[in-house]
């Protein structure tokens, strides 16, 4: 039985996002002299990486959620590059569908973000 996307809290997402944009910052500041376009692309690029293989990025990882497939199986590269270009897109993350309460970057790729533990 797969979870719902309400299993997640808002909270844990908004942390996990911080802790993920953190990472990409400490990277682009240290290597990268801390350029806006490359702080996005290293941010885009964790977390498609991370979501096509492990289900999660880092600041998932430490809250306890994931993304998934609606049909609760593990997203796989496609979905995950789908999911991580309309969440870089800003506006799709932002704008929730009412009748799940999933945001539009989900909707778009067909995932969910779900408690993992």
């Amino acid at each position: 039985m797969a979870s719902t996307p309400q299993d997640a809290g808002l909270v844990r997402r908004l942390v996990a996002l911080a802790i993920d944009w953190a990472a990409a910052s400490a990277i682009s500041a240290g290597f990268l002299d801390y350029h806006p376009m490359a702080t996005l692309g290293l941010f885009a690029l964790i977390t498609w990486v991370l979501v096509g293989t492990l289900g999660s990025t880092i600041g998932h990882l430490i809250v306890g959620i994931g993304v998934r497939r609606t049909d609760g199986g593990a997203p796989g590269p496609v979905k995950a590059l789908l999911r991580t270009v309309a969440l870089c897109l800003v506006i799709p993350a932002v704008v929730w569908s009412p009748a799940d309460g999933r945001a539009l970057h989900d909707v778009w790729a067909g995932t969910m973000i779900v408690r993992i533990r």
